[in-house]
């Protein structure tokens, strides 16, 4: 497995990591070395500016990580960026000492974050329902380097816990003390480095494959009647949620085979016809758009529950495909029952024209990957689709439409 070093989110990630002081480099064997700071960032007198694009993740996790640096750090980004809000995140670290600036719309970047003075200390967090379990992931990745540790509580619904889940299990896999109660309602971590210090040690990991990348090709087997494809590198011991995600497409119909073995693998094969489906993902709210591509084929009406993050991604998610996917007939339906994390999906009656002169039909993309990604997976059954701005792709899968493109040889 080589990283994905070329995806636009990986590449500001480690352009901001080099800005602030860590050495980073991409190894002959396909690894990548991380020299860190020691729990220091080296940002620069009078403030350090991080340009992310719109690599959310990236911002949110390097903003958390300003409780680590001497100086004030300003997160930014291009104008989708500026519009996606972080104002919850910048409530945290306000707990923890941090004064918080926007620059520009309120809660939104352009945010300056200037860590607290003095030495850090032990730290407790109130946590209220977040728009992203990743404002929470934020606060637990600096967790170790805090003397005495962190502890957050967790009210209310937790949003998208199985992230928060993965980042616990990533954060003891590489040495930190993790404590939890009430499910993840408490949890508490400290960590320690090779000199008894705040921190981690030093390690080494091998990271999983990105399940959610392996979503569109699970789904194309799924859709395809006799298909079959095997993503290799996961199972069901994944921290990943949605390395789940052939757990629903097998309720739909499709086979699922799994193999446990030294050399994990995930199999998804398509039936003759696949069956509506009523779906709670916000354990893998990434998946949904997938998901809802593969439902456009299943007659009936399918439900999809637990997607309430999708309205602040990289675009309205949910608004998106209910344009996009309107366009070849099928009806979606949100809020439902007042619930605007829920949406209904109902194909047109006789299903989706799928005929060799089927009407050109162009769907626009949004800027956003993961909507190119799942509206492609509707031109394997249907013609004459064409996709607007492809290469948006490249935010976090840049050979997508190579690996694509194999399924129609293969």
């Amino acid at each position: 497995m080589r990283p994905l070093l070329d995806a636009d989110d990986a590449r500001q990630m480690r352009a901001a990591l080099t800005q602030l002081g860590a050495v980073v480099e991409a190894g002959a064997d396909g690894g990548v070395s991380v020299t860190g700071v020691g729990g220091e960032w080296r940002a620069r007198e009078g403030g350090t500016t991080l340009n992310l694009n719109n690599a959310g993740t990236a911002a949110r996790f390097l903003a958390g990580a300003a409780l680590l640096s001497p100086r004030p750090l300003i997160i930014d980004g291009n104008a989708r960026m500026r519009e996606r809000p972080i104002g919850e995140l910048g409530d945290l670290l306000t707990q923890l000492g941090c004064g918080v600036e926007y620059l520009g719309t309120a809660g939104c970047p352009p945010v300056c974050i200037t860590p607290p003075a003095g030495p850090r200390q032990p730290a407790t967090v109130e946590v209220q329902p977040t728009q992203s379990s990743q404002f929470v992931s934020a606060l637990l990745l600096v967790s170790p380097w805090i003397p005495g540790g962190l502890t957050i509580h967790l009210h209310g619904e937790v949003t998208s816990a199985s992230y928060i889940a993965m980042t616990l299990g990533l954060l003891s896999k590489l040495g930190a003390h993790v404590q939890t109660s009430d499910g993840l309602r408490t949890i508490r971590i400290t960590g320690e480095d090779a000199r008894g210090r705040p921190g981690l040690a030093a390690f080494e990991y091998a990271v999983e494959p990105d399940a959610s990348g392996a979503t569109y090709f699970w789904a194309a087997a799924a859709m395809v009647p006799g298909a079959h494809v095997r993503v290799l590198g996961l199972d069901g011991r994944s921290l990943q949620g949605d390395a789940h995600f052939p757990d629903l497409l097998g309720r739909m119909g499709a086979g699922v085979l799994e193999n446990r073995d030294t050399n994990p693998w995930i199999e998804v094969s398509g039936p003759c016809a696949l069956r509506p489906i009523m779906a709670d993902l916000s354990d893998m709210p990434d998946a949904a758009m997938t998901l809802a591509a593969a439902t456009s084929f299943a007659p009936g009406t399918s439900v999809l529950r637990g997607l309430e993050t999708l309205r602040v991604k990289e675009c309205d998610r949910i608004e998106a495909m209910r344009t996009e996917l309107g366009k070849v007939g099928v009806v979606i339906e949100s809020p439902v029952d007042g619930d605007g994390g829920t949406m209904t999906l109902t194909p047109p009656p006789g299903g989706i024209d799928c005929s060799i002169d089927a009407p050109a039909v162009t769907f626009d993309t949004y800027d956003d990957h993961r909507i190119a990604m799942a509206l492609a997976l509707v031109g394997l059954r249907r013609p004459n689709v064409i996709i607007r701005n492809p290469a948006c792709v490249g935010k976090t899968f840049p050979t997508f439409w190579r690996e694509f493109g194999a399924l129609w040889s293969a």
